[in-house]
């Protein structure tokens, strides 16, 4: 069998290790037990959380055990890294309700029957941890002056890093160093703007059990300019379909940059690379078949064969003139219509344009049409009549298409 570092490495997920050789060496030997932290700080997991079950799901297929640790404690702090801003401080009551929705979205892609996966939370021995007992027993094991070279506390240090947030590292070195004694946890995993904090848990380890622990650290998803994916006009590439409906979720994959889409496949799907080396050698057009195919299979992965092929189904239908049945569709009140509505307060009413001003400049570009019609004048109005069937057609730009229906 393939040593799963291997297949990390192949498939460009691996940023960097703390013992590369040995690492290798390990997972290619023996099972081990490894765990990635998630901080419930939202309602649902993003696509950035969606990059680690990724790499959590290649090691589990490889036979070793995962552990999800929910930051219940660690979310009461907040992790400074990667914010220009203190996050916002959230009460015990939201993070509970956000961890149970993450449990359930998790269980989608790792398999916890038979002890192959566990999952626990940070909360059960954080919150109840004494302050003093504590900063004698972890905190005197670590150097103020090495934790300020830190580049989660550098990019701070200018704008204000409260004495909360400095905790924070000391708190998931801490959760490293639990995990291990009580589950034989060797590794941890994490973005790569975790570096910083999975050292500080391994050197831990080293200084109060004499014993070797080891992290890695994954590609932080990006476009090929460097720009962080995972963000959409209405926020974040969520999860929950709730949040972003299924086929929201399939075009944004459909319509990433020719130049991302074969990386892509390799970081976030499970197509075999003699697979994707094909799609590689497409050109032009044709990429969008490689395209079609990311798409269904992140959007299967995430919500699902029939609403991936429900995705597929309406995006074909759509760009080959068909019909509107399948068609992402928002109701919307007579009431709202009356006797006219201002196109641009339509736009930001059913939400395909976050303001007024983007609304504006998408006319003035001749990126909006209705029923098949462009529209080129700002003070447009939308009206009753202009429903067919009580049904209206919106396309924004060459790929966003909205079925209005009137109730």
């Amino acid at each position: 069998m393939k040593n799963v570092f291997d297949t990390l490495k192949e498939r460009g997920l691996i940023a960097q290790t703390t013992h590369e050789d040995e690492i290798r060496k390990i997972l290619g030997e023996k099972k081990i037990t490894f765990y990635i932290g998630f901080d419930p700080t939202a309602d649902s997991l993003h696509i950035g959380h969606f990059m680690q079950l990724v790499v959590m799901k290649h090691m589990q297929n490889a036979g070793h055990r995962p552990i999800i640790l929910l930051g219940g404690g660690t979310t009461m702090v907040g992790d400074p890294t990667g914010k220009s801003d203190m996050r916002p401080m959230i009460t015990q009551d939201i993070i509970r309700h956000n961890a149970e929705n993450f449990k359930k979205q998790m269980s989608k892609f790792i398999d916890f029957s038979d002890g192959k996966a566990l999952m626990v939370n940070n909360a059960d021995w954080l919150l109840d941890l004494n302050y003093v007992d504590f900063l004698r027993e972890i905190g005197v094991h670590f150097s103020v002056n090495r934790m300020l070279t830190a580049e989660c506390f550098k990019t701070r240090m200018e704008k204000g890093l409260t004495f909360l947030e400095f905790n924070y590292m000391l708190m998931q070195g801490y959760d490293f160093y639990k995990l291990n004694k009580d589950y034989d946890c060797l590794m941890e995993f994490g973005g790569d703007d975790q570096w910083s904090n999975i050292l500080g848990g391994i050197e831990l380890i080293r200084r109060k059990e004499g014993k070797q622990a080891y992290g890695m650290t994954f590609t932080l998803l990006t476009t090929s300019e460097g720009k962080k994916m995972g963000k959409t006009e209405k926020g974040a590439l969520w999860l929950d379909p709730e949040k972003v409906s299924p086929y929201e979720f399939y075009q944004y994959w459909r319509n990433v940059d020719d130049k991302d889409v074969i990386r892509l496949l390799k970081l976030v799907t499970f197509l075999p690379m003699e697979e994707i080396a094909e799609y590689e050698k497409l050109e032009g057009q044709e990429l969008n078949k490689a395209k079609c195919r990311l798409a269904y299979e992140v959007t299967k992965m995430v919500h699902g064969e029939e609403e991936a092929k429900r995705a597929n189904d309406a995006a074909t239908s759509i760009f080959s003139g068909g019909g509107t049945s399948n068609m992402p569709s928002q109701a919307i009140e007579k009431s709202a219509i009356a006797d006219g509505i201002n196109v641009l307060d339509l736009l930001v009413a059913v939400k395909l344009c976050p303001s007024k001003s983007e609304a504006r400049r998408l006319v003035q570009q001749n990126g909006l049409s209705i029923n098949g019609e462009k529209v080129t004048a700002v003070d447009a109005e939308v009206t009753a009549e202009m429903f067919k069937d009580n049904e209206m057609v919106i396309k924004k730009g060459k790929k966003t298409f909205l079925k209005l229906i009137l109730e």
